[in-house]
């Protein structure tokens, strides 16, 4: 067609002549764009329904939090009520429970969420967390630290990453090592269970969270029973979630962590793009995220270990990726060393050489709120994790290559495919509201997270007036 006028310069075109042009450019162009889009959400469902353990990517989709009867993997000791969730949630950030410091000027000031902070997805603020023995809070706990009245060895600190408590349903033995839950992975380990007091707690047949939970209310130095419920104004939360257990045993730390665990196995993170696009909302993730996504179950292999809902692995599974250590990233940790053996993971709780140096593969939503990465918390970026598993290079020198996962290798992804899967893992799998599974406050009129300032100038006047009795670091 000739779309020159006579008369005119061959390089001018018609004005009506040049928008019809334009438009037809651009219809062409949307269309071309809706079916390289079409072909991103086809290409990936076919790598979902691939992969998939229930054959379709429907069974990547999390349940509604308030659909209890879905939960997965709930202790048939301890089934998932609306009552439980109402209490649970509500000592997840009770302080007042938290009675038993190493010293008193840490009475009532820390509780659960002191290291597992709603703001960063349930899980701690700094690269290590501290309960009992830390003063400070910052926005989001990123600048507590160690109470100088504390000695190093005397504070309550987590000797690996904190795992946040996000999606933890979708898990049966909990801790980096799968260390507590008296099924699962555990069948076989009763062995070792009697060789920590604090392991025992296995022998009364529990599911994972339940048997960390107890354990946890203990270690971080927390304390449940009548007179505390009473004082607190809990008494009537626990009789209503354990109608069925007799008065002379309602009001324990068993009790307490049954109610903790099923307000756990609510905390999904089923708002994030990913799991609107599982829904049916196409729009939900963008093409980049796709693009991300289509890596994720393909050729970047991340799907060979993290394939569940929540994207973390079969409970059996165990790997070592080489990664350093707490104490060899230069932080300054507290309670952990070369000779702390939870630094050798399953190992560490089995005692097996075939285990040593083995962690649990974690789930993969709200990676970008955490801030540190893997259980020494050696990365500090998605950026940086996603390097280091292109590059396949194991940071850690201690570990013996035996050890090293065959599955970590490089994997030759471009920049602009780890730039794709970097998208994906941040935003993609990001539910912006994990706000909604705070209480505004507590029975006993208190949050963790918005009393620190307060603490901190009360514990300032009782470090003035104690600072002659005891060195302060």
């Amino acid at each position: 067609m000739n779309i020159f006028l006579k008369g005119r310069h061959p390089n001018r075109l018609h004005k009506p002549l040049l928008s019809a042009l334009i438009l037809s450019a651009a219809i062409f162009y949307l269309g071309c764009t809706h079916d390289y889009v079409a072909d991103l959400d086809l290409d990936l469902t076919n790598s979902l329904n691939i992969n998939s353990k229930t054959g379709s990517y429907q069974g990547y989709i999390m349940p509604s939090s308030t659909d209890y009867a879905s939960l997965p993997n709930q202790d048939p000791k301890n089934p998932v009520t609306a009552e439980k969730v109402a209490l649970g949630k509500m000592l997840f950030f009770e302080t007042g429970i938290g009675l038993e410091p190493k010293y008193p000027v840490s009475k009532q000031a820390y509780s659960c969420s002191s290291c597992h902070i709603p703001e960063r997805s349930f899980t701690a603020g700094r690269f290590q967390g501290i309960a009992d023995g830390a003063v400070g809070f910052g926005i989001s706990g990123e600048k507590r630290k160690k109470n100088p009245y504390y000695d190093g060895s005397e504070v309550d600190a987590q000797g690996a990453r904190p795992l946040p408590v996000i999606n933890t349903t979708y898990v049966t033995n909990a801790l980096w090592a799968g260390t507590f839950g008296s099924f699962g992975v555990n069948t076989g380990t009763e062995s070792v269970w009697s060789q920590d007091t604090l392991v025992e707690i296995n022998y009364k047949g529990l599911m994972g969270l339940e048997a960390n939970n107890e354990r946890a209310l203990i270690v971080h130095r927390q304390l449940i029973n009548k007179q505390i419920t009473d004082s607190l104004g809990y008494t009537a939360m626990f009789d209503e979630a354990f109608p069925e257990i007799p008065e002379s045993e309602r009001y324990t730390r068993q009790t307490a962590a049954f109610a903790i665990a099923a307000y756990f196995r609510t905390i999904l993170t089923n708002e994030a793009p990913f799991q609107n696009w599982l829904k049916g909302d196409v729009t939900a993730m963008t093409e980049q995220q796709k693009r991300g996504a289509i890596l994720f179950f393909g050729k970047a292999g991340c799907v060979s270990c993290h394939n569940s809902p929540s994207l973390n692995s079969d409970p059996h599974l165990f790997f070592s990726l080489g990664v350093n250590n707490h104490y060899q990233t230069g932080y300054s940790v507290f309670r952990t060393d070369s000779h702390d053996k939870r630094n050798l993971g399953r190992g560490g709780f089995t005692g097996r050489e075939e285990d040593m140096n083995q962690f649990k593969v974690p789930q993969l939503y709200n990676l970008k709120d955490f801030g540190f990465y893997f259980h020494g918390a050696s990365k500090t970026s998605l950026k940086d994790v996603v390097e280091y598993f292109n590059n396949g290079i194991p940071e850690n020198k201690d570990i013996p290559g035996t050890q090293i996962t065959p599955l970590f290798r490089p994997l030759h992804m471009t920049q602009d495919e780890m730039d794709d899967l970097t998208e994906f893992l941040a935003n993609g799998l990001h539910d912006p509201n994990m706000l909604r599974y705070k209480p505004e406050l507590t029975m006993s009129g208190k949050v963790f997270s918005i009393q620190y300032s307060v603490f901190s100038i009360q514990y300032s006047v009782i470090i003035s007036n104690q600072g002659a009795s005891r060195r302060v670091n």
